[in-house]
């Protein structure tokens, strides 16, 4: 089941923000998520804020969400006012986004557009398990919009993909591919899982492998985290399977670095490589910036200047909120200037451009001369400014961090 939501203060119900939150909304790029909380099964491994038909209850349904959804978008415009620029990227997550027809996830970018304009060069990007579109499909998404698609890999080893509760054939990612580049989508991403309890070092590169055959230009590769309350977790504390070890983890992550390389695909945050700038995933790269961005849906984040606030949980509450005119915000946290460079930190020393010194205190800068030292950042990096992590350092990017917070 999902886990639970952060701690924070009551969100208003008109959905007011903290003077002066929104007066740089046009400084900095502004994004939208829409969450769709939908999945025909759930995954073992899985504790995202998702519900199969069984967990909806009474009160929420698929047919009725996109007109829910499209109505927390007009709240949205309503709470930013005259200040919000256009959108620069739209990302439609869950869940299984594709669960919803075509016809209304295009009705989400016209409403999208209707309130808030979508910039010219608008990146939207959908998720989509392989098993939910097709080559018709496909196409329908691309002429509503879309573009760029976001397939759901995990592995390509049937094994593997029992261990992890994934119902789609080995091959089906693949030829989802290439049903996308004909339908006309120019970016293309594959989304892998690596540490599996059961994955051999042999298993994890034929879904490498695999992947790069599927001709995408963009890979994203998690390592496997067991969350408390999903069945793997279950399994593992029964005894049933061993759980992921951390020494072969690692091994995965630089073998991945190796051959994704090898192909083309760079790394631009620790857990992504694209062929190059122009296909990375705009829309991540605004939360890894802290950018602007009105979360839409069940559980959804927002973040607007400093400000940040999280949606009820469940389809059903959040239905009724938005049925009732009321922000579906459960709760908020202002977030102090402090708090802000820390954040900054954190998410900035992740990419490959790295965090500017400049964002460090003495402490901080410091801790970024030893992360030299020890082979963590880069020298030259850090002779122009910038704490860059070397490889090494990505497998360690935590404590490098923690280091030049203090």
């Amino acid at each position: 089941m999902p886990g639970a939501p952060p701690a924070g203060e009551p969100a208003p119900r008109d959905g007011s923000l903290p003077g002066g939150a929104a007066e740089g909304l046009g400084r900095r790029p502004f994004g939208v998520y829409v969450h769709v909380p939908f999945c025909q099964t759930r995954c073992g491994y899985c504790d995202f804020n998702t519900y199969t038909a069984a967990e909806l209850g009474g009160g929420a349904s698929r047919e009725s969400y996109a007109g829910q959804a499209a109505a927390e978008i007009r709240f949205a415009r309503k709470v930013l006012g005259p200040g919000v620029p256009q959108v620069a990227t739209v990302f439609l997550g869950g869940g299984t986004p594709t669960l919803l027809p075509p016809a209304q996830l295009g009705g989400l970018l016209t409403a999208i557009d209707g309130e808030f304009g979508l910039a010219p060069g608008c990146e939207v990007t959908v998720e989509a398990n392989p098993e939910t579109v097709d080559e018709r499909s496909l196409a329908q998404l691309r002429a509503a919009g879309v573009t760029r698609i976001s397939l759901g890999m995990q592995s390509a080893v049937p094994h593997v993909l029992s261990v992890l509760d994934r119902v789609h054939q080995p091959g089906r990612p693949a030829q989802c591919a290439r049903w996308a580049r004909a339908a006309g989508f120019e970016h293309v991403s594959l989304d892998l899982i690596y540490g599996t309890p059961g994955e051999s070092d042999a298993d994890w590169r034929t879904s490498l492998e695999a992947a790069l055959a599927a001709g995408p230009d963009h890979i994203s590769a998690y390592a496997l985290i067991v969350e408390e309350g999903t069945r793997l977790a279950a399994r593992i504390r029964r005894g049933e399977i061993p759980a992921p070890d951390d020494d072969a983890m690692a091994d995965r992550y630089l073998a991945a670095d190796d051959l994704l390389a090898s192909a083309g695909l760079r790394w631009y945050e620790i857990s992504n490589w694209a062929a190059g700038p122009g296909a990375q995933c705009r829309h991540n790269l605004l939360y890894w910036t802290s950018a602007n961005w009105w979360g839409v849906g069940p559980g959804a984040h927002s973040h607007v200047g400093g400000t940040r606030w999280w949606n009820v949980r469940h389809p059903s509450a959040y239905a009724a909120r938005v049925s009732a005119g009321d922000s579906p915000a459960q709760a908020r946290e202002v977030l102090t200037k402090r708090e802000q460079r820390l954040e900054r930190i954190l998410l900035l020393t992740r990419l490959a451009e790295g965090c500017p010194e400049t964002e460090l205190d003495p402490a901080g800068r410091a801790a970024a001369r030893a992360a030299v030292a020890d082979g963590l950042a880069e020298r030259e990096a850090h002779e122009a400014g910038r704490v860059v992590l070397t490889r090494r350092g990505r497998l360690l990017a935590d404590a490098v961090v923690r280091g030049l917070t203090g």
